[in-house]
């Protein structure tokens, strides 16, 4: 599985020939939309920041569109979304988180969550975790300190957190909180089953790529 991340909570998650693109920006915004093709498009908030599926069809690819909670079988690949809150923009919206299995990974992807106040049945969902993507950008998504403090209850192997400002200032708050000085960013991530076990909040960083 190889994971790259281009800003915001714009990510590329690959494995063999299948592509999946989580919650790529649109033309109308501020961020710079990646383009490569995409098999599975997930939309966690119908937000210009969020939706920019368009950008994920390239060449035969065109992108299977989830953007809200069910259940759903693609391509082999099984998904599950539920509903918590965002309020990102200054306005409440339904946020979808998604627990996504690849090679015997659980992959889940928190969106634009705002708090931890999630409900008994959706929290029983999100158990044995490998990856988890995590918003640390406040302004309508968890602040640094609350979203290390939930991903830590989440007992996931590793943490990828998302959503943070170039400067770091962010990122470097949410280091601190884990009681980490520094973590090197890399530029993309490779793992397999065997990287993730064993593992217990680890932080891995990955650089926003802008082009």
């Amino acid at each position: 599985m190889i994971i790259t991340y281009y800003g915001l909570q714009s990510f590329k998650v690959q494995f063999g020939d299948m592509v999946l693109g989580f919650n790529p920006p649109s033309k109308e915004s501020k961020i710079k939309s990646p383009k490569f093709g995409a098999d599975i498009a997930l939309v966690s908030v119908r937000d210009k920041d969020f939706n920019g599926v368009d950008s994920l069809v390239f060449g035969e690819k065109k992108p299977f569109i989830i953007s809200g909670p069910g259940e759903y079988d693609v391509k082999g690949v099984i998904i599950k979304g539920f509903p918590s809150v965002s309020h990102y923009g200054e306005k409440k919206r339904i946020n979808t988180i998604y627990m996504v299995t690849l090679e015997d990974i659980r992959l889940c992807f928190l969106g634009a969550l705002s708090n931890k106040n999630l409900s008994p049945e959706v929290l029983e969902e999100m158990e044995d975790i490998g990856i988890l993507f995590v918003p640390i950008g406040g302004d309508g998504v968890m602040s640094p300190a609350e979203a290390y403090e939930f991903s830590v209850s989440l007992e996931p192997s590793i943490i990828i957190p998302m959503h943070f400002d170039q400067q770091n200032k962010l990122l470097n708050t949410f280091l601190k909180e884990g009681g980490v000085e520094k973590v090197e960013p890399q530029e993309k991530v490779t793992l397999k089953r065997k990287d993730v076990e064993g593992k217990k909040g680890d932080i891995i960083v990955i650089s926003p790529s802008y082009a």
